[in-house]
């Protein structure tokens, strides 16, 4: 017996605002869904309405179409209507992946097809027809190439697998048909043997209702029927679809119009950019081969945008799926955060933990302060404190460390003491000397010829002048902002201070507490997170992810071969 495991997507650590992962449809507009009756909420549903619509709109008769929940209803539903010992399945790979595992559900065996790109691979497919095969999926445009079949290459599929098996049905998955320059559904419906799937998920922007049909031979439409619930659609949703179906062809055709610009000029953005450029796309969302597709898809997810990655998917370990959005603002949002994540113009860095070793200084003074005054606090203490955010303050930190501890006493005191230790006094020197710098200077020169840098950080201008000028490097940096300057983080103030300064709208931001990545975030910057010297790596990884850094480095040179 087959394992089957269930369906899981991967699924991003940090937020995502705007799913391009899922090929989900635009969101109606002007559309508020009726809402069904208590009685028709009472009562299973009448589709009939539904029927005798999609029946008009594809000029069919009523016997020939069954409603389904979603398209992948009726996917599964052929699948268990054409299980027999020995019976077989037939696609095209890659494919739309539920297609294999409902086939494995049913218990049939498959072959495969390489289809990478390009036009389908008819011969090669009707080469793999044998007497078992029960099934023959088209999926036009695929899924997730969103390359396309001709007609040709269906009526030579649907004459060659009758002739081969006459049990045997072709299946037309056309859930972006609308997208497409040709839809094949009307030729679909003249061939015997054929079963077109379509849904309502896609171009009518109603995913969330779960709404499809199979449209075919009366025989075959019987057969799905039987193969699955009964009452595959609730009230609510099909009330909502038929009223969708009725009032939205203007949103429809306007939204498709808009998938077809951006799929054409988010394939043009990737050629500009130098990357392999995606290929050619009938759908609402384009492939992109050549990349490190995990990497790229965190870094777009670390500024709020889901694309899919397939990892450990054969043939598309390099390959980046990406809906597009259809609309304006969206659509902008989303190149730039493309351009910001391939081709950054700045590299903006915290000082503390990613420029500066500050573990014998900064977190030192801090536990300084803190003994000083009979509290003994760890390193582990002042770490969780960072990770809670809104600690870009060493002062306020370590007041709130002591408050919490019961030591109540002004934070103009704290400030004194702190600094006593950090600058040092005529008889004992500061622990600012304690400072290393984690990056070399022929490093940061190497890295400033290509980019124009930048440091965001929380420290005091004499602070962070007197660090720069100590090693040397204060020439690399054409902006420097400091607390004086810009509220602190997790505020993004300062690094939008930074990028008007550098004249930059696409950068990095490398910093190694939650505030400095949530402050990258909200400025648009990529966010990069690196564990501070002196830290537990494993937790300070953890934590980094969770406040969304698109990866975490274990020390700042990594960053360089990162680097486009």
């Amino acid at each position: 017996m087959r394992t089957l495991h269930r369906y899981a997507p991967p699924v991003a650590t940090a937020a995502i605002e705007l799913r391009l992962d899922r090929n989900e449809g635009r969101a109606p507009r002007g559309f508020p869904p009726p809402t069904p009756t208590p009685l028709e909420l009472g009562r299973y549903p009448d589709l009939g309405a539904l029927e005798r619509e999609a029946v008009a709109r594809f000029g069919i008769d009523a016997s020939s179409i069954l409603v389904t929940a979603g398209g992948d209803d009726a996917l599964l539903r052929l699948c268990l209507a054409a299980a027999a010992p020995g019976a077989r399945a037939l696609i095209a790979s890659p494919t739309f992946e539920m297609i294999p595992r409902y086939a494995a559900l049913a218990g049939l065996e498959l072959d495969e097809v390489n289809w990478p790109e390009g036009g389908f691979p008819t011969a090669d497919f009707l080469a793999a027809v044998k007497l078992q095969t029960r099934l023959a999926f088209v999926v036009s445009p695929n899924n997730p190439t969103g390359a396309v079949a001709s007609g040709e290459d269906l009526t030579r599929i649907s004459t060659t697998l009758a002739q081969v098996n006459p049990e045997a049905t072709v299946v037309l998955d056309a859930a972006y048909a609308e997208f497409a320059d040709e839809d094949l559904t009307p030729l679909a419906l003249t061939l015997p043997n054929v079963v077109v799937v379509r849904t309502l998920s896609k171009a009518w922007g109603l995913a969330g209702l779960r709404v499809g049909y199979a449209l075919g031979p009366p025989e075959q439409i019987s057969r799905l029927a039987a193969a699955g619930n009964p009452f595959p659609v609730s009230s609510a949703s099909a009330t909502a679809a038929l009223a969708r179906l009725a009032t939205g062809e203007a949103d429809l055709t306007n939204y498709v119009a808009s998938a077809r610009r951006e799929t054409a000029r988010l394939t043009r953005l990737f050629e500009e950019l130098g990357a392999q450029p995606a290929r050619p796309s009938q759908a609402n969302f384009i492939l992109v081969r050549g990349l490190d597709s995990e990497r790229f898809r965190d870094d777009l997810a670390s500024l709020g945008i889901g694309v899919r990655a397939f990892p450990g998917r054969a043939g598309l370990e390099d390959a980046v799926r990406i809906a597009v959005p259809g609309d304006p603002e969206e659509f902008a949002r989303l190149e730039r955060t493309i351009q910001t994540t391939l081709a950054p113009e700045a590299i903006l860095f915290d000082l503390d933990g990613v420029l500066a070793d500050v573990s014998g200084s900064y977190r030192a003074a801090i536990l300084g302060v803190a003994l000083e005054l009979g509290v003994e606090l760890s390193r582990d203490e002042i770490s969780a404190a960072k990770a809670r955010g809104h600690s870009n303050d060493d002062w306020a930190l370590t007041h709130r460390l002591l408050a919490a501890r019961g030591v109540d006493i002004p934070l103009e005191e704290v400030t004194r003491r702190f600094e006593r230790l950090y600058q040092g006094t005529e008889q004992t020197p500061g622990l600012c000397r304690e400072e290393r710098l984690l990056l070399s200077r022929e490093q940061l020169v190497a890295t400033a010829k290509r980019y124009r840098l930048g440091i965001v950080t929380g420290r005091p201008a004499a602070d962070a002048r007197a660090f720069l000028e100590r090693f040397g490097i204060s020439d690399l940096f054409e902006s420097v902002v400091t607390r004086e300057d810009a509220p602190l983080k997790p505020d993004p103030a300062p690094v939008r201070l930074a990028l008007e300064q550098l004249g930059a709208q696409n950068a990095w931001m490398i910093g190694d507490t939650p505030d400095d990545l949530r402050a990258a975030r909200g400025a648009g910057v990529l966010p990069i997170g690196v564990v501070a010297p002196g830290t537990d790596p494993i937790r300070e990884q953890a934590v980094l992810l969770r406040s969304g850094a698109s990866q975490v480095l274990f020390c700042t040179e990594n960053l360089l071969p990162l680097l486009p």
